[in-house]
């Protein structure tokens, strides 16, 4: 009588793990979709953003919830930071998630050796 509910239990806590970390890769995925958009020698951080937030309007319907994010390009680096939480399978638990990619910028170096 007590092991049933437990062991439905820990089921819901496996599925609940494997639907955490399949919306941690689709979080990681669209901040490096967003960071090869921002860092791109014309890009912008408005630009890496909007492709981030495609992908996961895309990808990420079911076991993202509550998406954000947010690009940085300054003159060397760029990151785009994607943030949100787990689709919810154990009632009162939420996880949240967070991927971050970071990269130089690529800018064109003029050649100094006269090449």
């Amino acid at each position: 009588m007590i092991a049933t509910p437990l062991l439905l239990l820990m089921l819901l806590a496996i599925v609940q793990f494997a639907l955490w970390s399949h919306a941690t890769h689709l979080a990681q995925a669209a901040a490096a979709e967003g960071l090869a958009v921002t860092r791109a020698q014309n890009g912008t951080a408005a630009a890496g953003a909007t492709s981030a937030r495609q992908l996961l309007d895309q990808l990420a319907a079911g076991p993202l919830d509550n998406a954000t994010v947010a690009a940085d390009r300054g003159p060397t680096s760029a990151s785009v930071r994607v943030t949100g939480t787990a689709a919810a399978v154990v009632p009162f638990l939420t996880l949240p998630v967070h991927a971050e990619a970071t990269g130089p910028v690529e800018r064109v170096v003029p050649d100094l050796e006269g090449r």
